[in-house]
């Protein structure tokens, strides 16, 4: 089952990093965390990539080109460094297609050009490239074959703490809850897609606005809600806390 990865977005709010390298580059570790949404996928046997490319796509091409297994693995260091040879390896089973899908494409119009990578594929999954979890993924694959979906996804709790507000016509409030402890939810990714899925996107349509509410129409659109661990990388003080948790080996989505 073949994995798509967006991995074409400006990432405008972590300026600091995306002037010189595209979002999916952003370090945690010694690693992008592209590298890390991968190693997920990995870990349930989900090894046969698909990167959607689009804004400095050639610094992700070189850092596979350039790949060096020893920064992550044990290895044995002999003759100066002339023989390297590994005790463990990373990627040694990956397959990893690029595809340049364009600068400024959204992500509905980003999947529709890697259609052609995915002849075959009845079902497969795809995912934003800044996104991390501990959700066990072979559940979520499982329910969407049962449930006879076209496509779900994993839906979460927001980690950032803000009120909604119901309020009438006239402006007075009505009711007044924290994000955290109401009954509300977001799209995390880790979507799961049949193929006919491209039976519902149309030239300029946004995955999540117009297809999904085709399928909703239809009824064929699921979300699982998980309330475990979850966080992406959109700021830079959502990186500090995903490096925070790296540096001190409690990373989630890093466990065995």
């Amino acid at each position: 089952m073949k994995v798509v990865l967006f991995c074409g977005g400006l990432g405008t709010r972590l300026r600091d990093y995306s002037d010189q390298i595209p979002k999916p580059m952003v370090p945690i570790g010694y690693r992008p965390v592209l590298w890390h949404v991968m190693k997920y996928y990995a870990r349930f046997g989900y090894n046969d990539f698909v990167l959607c490319l689009g804004y400095k796509a050639d610094v992700i091409k070189n850092y596979f080109l350039n790949y060096d297994e020893s920064l992550t693995n044990d290895f044995v260091f002999e003759n100066g460094g002339k023989d390297i040879q590994l005790l463990h390896s990373d990627i040694d089973d990956w397959r990893i297609t690029f595809v340049d899908t364009g600068l400024t494409s959204n992500i509905a119009q980003r999947l529709l050009a890697v259609k052609p990578h995915l002849e075959g594929e009845e079902v497969f999954l795809a995912n934003y490239s800044d996104g991390l979890t501990d959700f066990p993924l072979p559940e979520l694959v499982d329910e969407h074959r049962k449930a006879g979906a076209i496509a779900s996804f994993l839906c979460i709790k927001p980690y950032h703490s803000f009120h909604t507000v119901n309020a009438d016509a006239t402006g007075i409030v009505k009711a007044i809850q924290d994000t955290t402890s109401a009954d509300f939810w977001v799209n995390g990714g880790y979507f799961v897609l049949n193929r006919e899925i491209f039976d519902y996107i149309k030239d300029g349509d946004e995955l999540v606005r117009e297809p999904f509410q085709r399928l909703i129409a239809e009824s064929k659109l699921r979300a699982h809600k998980y309330t475990g661990f979850w966080g992406c990388m959109d700021t830079f003080k959502e990186k500090q806390m995903l490096d925070d948790l790296y540096d001190t080996g409690t990373a989630p989505w890093m466990s065995k």
